[in-house]
């Protein structure tokens, strides 16, 4: 039998690697575009202000695309660690899109943040503008490979289970590549990531403009992040409303679950703005607005909704169809030239994982009792009132950033930048939320698949290796303590950087290049004139 315990650590394990190494992966996203726009108008204007923000942020974003390395490497050796059978069940498939991330997008993002950092004097001004596009296109093409490959846990399109090998296999991998689940992630994912490079450059510009530091470079990093960040709120929310609507579509359990809806609702549902439990678990006292719900999740005003209880009979439907298969593949196994287990194989395996539910409560799933299916039924629900939060946190944060950054970009055009001190503050100190909204996101969307690690095709708990507890505890406590200290180092390290302030090079050995002319202002009096020329 399944020992839960050990299946709980390792999904602990896993969730405390990957929500660890997702601090590092949005601030690298946002900021390598920020900084690729802020070289770009240093090399149309020549303006030396601008170079010297690009490298300060820069600096920034070298540290924290280390950390995230480092943190991200563990998280791919879990899959052969803690879920041995995961790698075996789905490894064809879910390894493809992770290799091409390694040779195509990790190697190119790689190979030029070492342009990027080493080749300020060795390239030309347009070449190194390219090189500094080239490293946040390959950050990008990077989550985009590892989006395909999780969008493919959410929607498993594009393969089949075969009985000759136990496993499943890819049958068409372009599906794989345009998975609308994926897709969707995608875009969601990345704008998400340039919101928080936009706070991060905002937070920090705000911080030096209310302390009257590097007030120059302060105000044109402000500028550019009002703008981006502007953008990137609106396509957040924008993009996260496609994503629950695919999410309608393939998940609806989640969708259900994301709602607390446990009875269908009629078309168009509503949408339930804050709600409470009653005291049978079920959705109490609460508000909502009519119409928004279906809407949002249907794009229709005639298609329901349907609720927690409508699904779980669904799921005791495919249960059920589930034990023909299983029961098909083991005469397989016992005889692969029997050509009517086969066909009735070929028939029902698409809800074989349904099927497999069961083993959590028996090994002989095709002897299973009507009790065992109903609970097998039952275990489809994720945590509904986690969900249900968590949700309307990310919501409320999403929205929040939308007024925020429309108020700074009202102001960056009327160039009220720094005459608002309270501003400039609260912007700082409301710095963290963004890594919130984001880890909220992540959470739903892993959690809320539960009880598959992939949908529909493999529970969770059949995917784990066959670890002790012991084991589990040693390791999950190992990578907790080493994470954190990487994060307490990675903050020191950006607290050192940012309060040594901007630069005008990036290593004491550099040559002046560009920027001899500053140092030759710096010497100069300080008259209205020379302050205007270093300007």
């Amino acid at each position: 039998m399944i020992d839960m315990l050990v299946v709980d650590l390792s999904r602990w394990q896993f969730a405390a690697t990957a929500m660890y190494h997702f601090i590092f992966v949005p601030l690298t996203l946002g900021l390598s575009f920020m900084m690729a726009i802020m070289e770009s108008v240093y090399v149309m204007t020549g303006r030396q202000i601008w170079r010297k923000a690009t490298l300060f942020w820069g600096t920034l974003f070298g540290i924290n695309f280390a950390m995230g390395v480092a943190t991200g490497i563990v998280m791919e050796f879990q899959f052969g660690m803690n879920w041995s059978y995961y790698s075996h069940y789905v490894g064809d498939i879910f390894g493809a899109p992770l290799a091409i991330e390694g040779l195509m997008a990790f190697f190119l993002e790689a190979t030029f943040i070492g342009l990027f950092f080493f080749g300020w004097d060795r390239l030309s001004k347009v070449g190194h503008l390219i090189v500094t596009w080239l490293m946040a296109l390959g950050a990008n093409l990077s989550a985009l490979w590892i989006l395909v490959a999780n969008g493919w846990m959410q929607n498993p399109v594009g393969a089949k289970f075969n009985p000759d090998t136990m496993r499943m296999e890819i049958t068409d991998f372009i599906a794989v590549i345009f998975n609308p689940v994926a897709q969707a992630k995608f875009v969601h994912t990345v704008s998400a990531g340039y919101l928080t490079g936009a706070v991060f450059v905002l937070a920090i510009s705000a911080l030096f403009l209310a302390q009257g530091k590097h007030v120059e470079l302060a105000k044109r990093s402000a500028v550019v992040a009002a703008s981006f960040g502007l953008a990137s709120a609106l396509s957040v929310v924008v993009l996260g409303d496609e994503s629950g609507y695919v999410a309608t579509e393939h998940q609806m359990m989640k969708i259900a679950a994301l709602e607390a809806m446990y009875e269908t609702e009629p078309a168009p549902a509503p949408w339930t703005l804050i709600g409470l439990p009653g005291q049978d678990g079920k959705l109490g006292f609460h508000i909502s607005v009519p119409w928004v719900g279906g809407l949002i999740t249907t794009r229709s005003l005639d298609k329901p909704l349907p609720g927690i209880e409508e699904l779980v009979g669904r799921a005791e439907d495919r249960i059920r169809s589930g034990i023909v298969a299983y029961t098909a593949l083991q005469q397989i196994r016992a005889d692969g030239t029997n050509q009517e287990a086969r066909a009735t194989f070929e028939e029902y395996w698409p809800d074989l994982g349904y099927g497999l539910l069961l083993k959590k409560y028996r090994t002989d799933v095709e002897n299973a009792t009507d009790e065992e299916i109903v609970m097998a039924a039952n275990d489809t629900v994720p945590g509904v009132w986690p969900l249900f939060w968590t949700f309307r946190l990310m919501m409320g944060l999403g929205f929040f950033y939308i007024a925020f950054f429309a108020v700074w970009f009202y102001r960056a055009s009327r160039g009220w930048i720094d005459t608002n001190k309270k501003l400039l503050w609260f912007s700082f100190i409301t710095l963290p939320l963004p890594w919130l909204a984001i880890e909220s996101g992540w959470f739903i969307a892993e959690f809320g698949r539960q009880p598959w690690v992939v949908e529909g095709v493999l529970p969770t708990f059949y995917a784990a290796s066959g670890l002790t507890v012991l084991d589990l505890v040693l390791s999950l406590s190992f990578f907790v303590l080493l994470y954190t200290v990487l994060l307490v180092i990675m903050v020191i390290l950006m607290i050192k950087v940012i309060k040594a302030g901007p630069k005008d090079k990036l290593f004491d050995g550099e040559t002046a290049g560009d920027d001899q002319d500053d140092f030759v202002i710096a010497a100069l009096p300080a008259t209205p004139a020379t302050k205007e020329l270093g300007s």
